[in-house]
């Protein structure tokens, strides 16, 4: 190589090396999650949040890490979880229920909070329409399903007489429902009772008083420490002969009897449109609480037999699947 060809060379790489530093390192954006139950656990709804954000470009391991922190069950660790997040510098925090979105709301008034999933946003956000603040996401619409749950359920045990709700009180979202139960219960005729459960251990006593004061029947709420302890409370309902309607679809695929909700990967999946537009620059007080648009329900045809139980064809009709 003769001198003036080197000289070209040299100043070829020197030229490729400044314009590469020149080049803007692509953001790697950080999300953080606060889910009451494990990752294993919530695969479905993940899956669907994964695919909703690969639709807008957002791939883990290439610009995309997820910071996933369950409380398994304990609201009481959310606000501990919330900070560890917010030190980690996270650019949007995802939440899943009143307790783990007002312990993020309480750990930062700048990081977006999205909320995942949120049975009555109001307590949280100025309204629907415009939340204010760092807070936005979707709802479930608990409250208002919980007198639905109920009439399905009278539908499917016309000898319902007294039925329970099994829920943590201590969830800001359960006195609303419990008042839905309350006001269904009266115009069906039934006789609704409460069973507040704290921990795992006042499920089976809350179950052994249900059978004791001839309870017919169970709503059982949402909440995480029933999520967390999903196969328990299917085991206790089952063991003890009582029929029960259950807050989402994986309860039935898991053993209990019925279920409706709103269907919550597809939830999930409308999230990674929020998350986008946040990322792009929009104030999430600004973006309004969505409302969900797909419900589903499900029944479980071999706990019914079980239970010995006919299941109604009208109820059959109107099913969105039917678990053999």
């Amino acid at each position: 190589m003769d001198r003036r060809t080197f000289i070209l060379a040299v100043g070829a790489l020197l030229a490729a090396s400044l314009d590469a530093r020149a080049q803007p390192v692509a953001k790697v954006y950080r999300i953080g999650i606060l889910e009451p139950i494990p990752a294993a656990q919530n695969a479905a709804n993940l899956d669907a949040l994964r695919k909703g954000l690969r639709n807008f470009g957002y791939v883990e391991g290439r610009n995309l890490i997820i910071e996933y922190r369950s409380a398994d069950g304990h609201a009481d660790r959310f606000p501990d979880l919330a900070a560890e997040l917010v030190r980690l510098k996270i650019d949007l925090l995802l939440t899943r229920g009143t307790p783990a979105t007002r312990a993020a709301k309480r750990a930062t008034e700048t990081i977006p909070v999205v909320m995942a999933t949120m049975g009555d946003p109001r307590p949280i956000v100025a309204s629907f329409a415009h939340p204010g603040g760092n807070v936005t996401g979707v709802t479930t619409f608990s409250t208002e399903l919980a007198a639905k749950r109920l009439e399905l359920l009278k539908e499917l045990v016309p000898k319902l007489s007294r039925v329970g709700l099994v829920h943590n009180m201590g969830n800001p979202a359960a006195p609303p429902e419990w008042e839905e139960i309350r006001t269904a219960a009266q115009s069906l005729g039934l006789q609704a009772e409460l069973f507040d459960v704290r921990n795992r251990a006042d499920l089976g006593r809350a179950i052994d008083l249900a059978v004791r004061q001839h309870v017919d029947a169970l709503v059982i709420g949402a909440d995480g420490l029933i999520q967390a302890n999903q196969q328990t409370v299917i085991g206790l309902a089952s063991r003890n002969n009582l029929p029960a309607t259950y807050p989402a679809r994986e309860f039935v695929e898991a053993g209990g009897l019925i279920a409706y909700a709103v269907n919550y990967p597809d939830l999930y999946f409308r999230l990674a449109t929020l998350v986008d537009k946040i990322f792009k620059g929009a104030k999430p007080g600004e973006i309004p609480v969505e409302q969900p648009t797909k419900f589903e329900l499900v029944f479980n045809l071999k706990t019914a037999k079980m239970l010995g139980l006919e299941l109604p064809q009208s109820l059959r009709l109107r099913a969105d699947e039917v678990i053999q």
